[in-house]
C-alpha cells in the first residue's frame, strides 16, 4: 500500500497547484483539446534502499510531469510553468498520505523538449522518496 500512498500524496499535491492545468493521469482516459496545454503523470519507482536489515525500507523514485503545449507557440509557458512546479515542490517539501510522509528530494529538474503530433513536451522530473516502516 505504500506506493498507493506516495502517489495519492504526490497526485493531490500536483492538483493543488494554482492556476489549474487539465491533467492526465496514468492509465486514466483523458482527450486533449486542441491548443489547449496539458500536463500528462507518471510516477516511476525505483529500486526500493535497503539500507537496514529488517522489513523497513526506503521507497524512490520520481513522479514526471511532462509539460504538453502547443506547438509553435514559444517555450515560455511551457517554462513558465516548470518554474512553478520548481517552486511548488521545492526540495525538502514533504507530503503525507495514510501516515506516510513522502519528501522531495532534490530540486526538479527539465529535460530536453521534444515534438509528439501537434504538442511542445517539457518532461519535468520530482524525485522523492518515503521510509516506510513496518
Amino acid at each position: 500500500m505504500s506506493v498507493t500512498h506516495i502517489r495519492a500524496a504526490l497526485e493531490t499535491a500536483l492538483n493543488n497547484i494554482t492556476p489549474a492545468l487539465a491533467t492526465a493521469w496514468q492509465n486514466a482516459p483523458y482527450t486533449p483539446i486542441s491548443g489547449t496545454p496539458y500536463q500528462r503523470v507518471t510516477i516511476l519507482t525505483g529500486e526500493p534502499d535497503n539500507r537496514e536489515f529488517g522489513a523497513s525500507y526506503t521507497e524512490q523514485g520520481y513522479m514526471q510531469v511532462d509539460l504538453c503545449y502547443p506547438q509553435n507557440a514559444g517555450a515560455g509557458a511551457a517554462e513558465s510553468r516548470f518554474e512553478l512546479l520548481r517552486a511548488f515542490f521545492k526540495r525538502g517539501v514533504t507530503l503525507i498520505n495514510g501516515g506516510i510522509t513522502t519528501t522531495i528530494t532534490a530540486t526538479p529538474e527539465l529535460s530536453p523538449a521534444y515534438l509528439d503530433g501537434d504538442r511542445f513536451i517539457r518532461p519535468v522530473k520530482i524525485r522523492f522518496h518515503a521510509y516506510i516502516s513496518q
